[in-house]
This record gives structure tokens, C-alpha cells and sequence, in this order.
């Protein structure tokens, strides 16, 4: 029988301790785990990647600041998923299915009953290289000019140019999940791919 691990969950009168059964995977001896991509109930992003982290799980949840006005004019920051309802978690494949009683996370993404490994070199630029620019959510786009980012941190990676406000942004898009994140380049950065 599975220990049990507490997991606080906050509520907006008091703080609830709610016991969750505590899932710890042993090393696979076969290969290493691989970033999967899990679609969460809308707007539970945050309250898996807690439940991820109480449980040991390596996973990805980037997100985006941004401020907000409430009614009484006061302006809040706020940080939004960058792709709502998704996060990427780090598991094997075999073991994917014990994360599904987590509860908010609804599926991975993947064709059929098979999960989809991602990349990881896209995990590696979500990571290492969106920090390094002004970004913000961009819906998904499979039509337009594509081109190539040749210099600066995104060496290499291809994706949709688009205007906004004036300033170049190139739309680079996950695949799998159909998601997309427009990242501020300069003129000289790009070229037609």
C-alpha cells in the first residue's frame, strides 16, 4: 500500500489538509525518462505543478507576468500559463498512467492511448532561452512567412514572423500540443526560411 503524503491546498477561509496518496517512481533500468505533454483542466495548471512537486516529479510550467485592474482601480502582477491548460512533465512512459489520479491533470497528449514524448531540446529553449526575451502567448499559426532566427539565444529555431506594435516577433510553435509563444526579435536576427 502507497504512503501518504499530505498536500495542502489552500482555500479562501482557511488552509485545508487534504492526504493524497504519494506516488515516487523507481529509476527505470531501460532508459531515461522523456518530457511528456499533459492537458489540465482549465485554469488548474498551477494546483498540478503543486501536486507534481509534492510528489517528486520533474516537470515545466512556464509562465508569463502580466498586470491586471481589478474593479476598485488597484493594478495586480499576475502570471498567466504561457499555454493554458497544458504542462510538460518528465516521466517514463510506462509510469505516465499513475500521474492520471492526480487530481486536474486529464490526459497527455499523444496519438491514440500513447503519450508523445517532446523533444528535448524544445524543453531545453522553453527553459533556457524564453527567459532571455519579452514574450507573451500567441495563438497557433501554421500559415504565413516562416523564417529562422540566425543570431542571438535562439540560434536556429524556425517559426512564423508577425508585427505587433511595431516590433518583429517570431511565433514559435509546439506541434503537439498546438500552442504557440510570440518572442520580440530584432530585424537583423532573422532570416527567410
Amino acid at each position: 500500500m502507497p504512503n501518504l503524503a499530505a498536500v495542502a491546498k489552500a482555500s479562501s477561509a482557511s488552509d485545508v489538509l487534504i492526504a493524497e496518496p504519494d506516488v515516487r517512481f523507481a529509476p527505470n533500468a531501460t532508459g531515461s525518462p522523456v518530457w511528456l505533454a499533459a492537458y489540465t483542466s482549465p485554469r488548474h495548471e498551477k494546483l498540478v505543478a503543486r501536486h507534481l512537486q509534492v510528489r517528486d516529479v520533474e516537470h515545466y510550467l512556464p509562465l508569463w507576468k502580466t498586470t491586471r485592474r481589478w474593479k476598485n482601480g488597484c493594478t495586480v502582477p499576475v502570471e498567466f500559463p504561457v499555454f493554458p491548460s497544458y504542462i510538460f512533465i518528465s516521466t517514463h512512459q510506462r509510469d505516465s498512467s499513475c500521474l492520471l489520479n492526480i487530481p486536474g491533470l486529464l490526459a497527455f497528449v499523444g496519438c491514440g492511448r500513447q503519450a508523445t514524448p517532446i523533444p528535448q531540446s524544445e524543453i531545453d529553449w522553453l527553459r533556457n532561452e524564453l527567459p532571455l526575451r519579452r514574450y507573451k502567448p500567441y495563438p497557433y499559426l501554421s500559415v504565413g512567412d516562416k523564417v529562422r532566427i540566425r543570431s542571438g539565444p535562439l540560434t536556429g529555431c524556425s517559426g512564423i514572423l508577425v508585427r505587433w506594435k511595431n516590433d518583429l516577433r517570431v511565433v514559435l510553435s509546439i506541434d503537439l500540443i498546438q500552442q504557440s509563444v510570440a518572442v520580440e526579435v530584432g530585424s537583423d536576427e532573422i532570416e527567410q526560411f
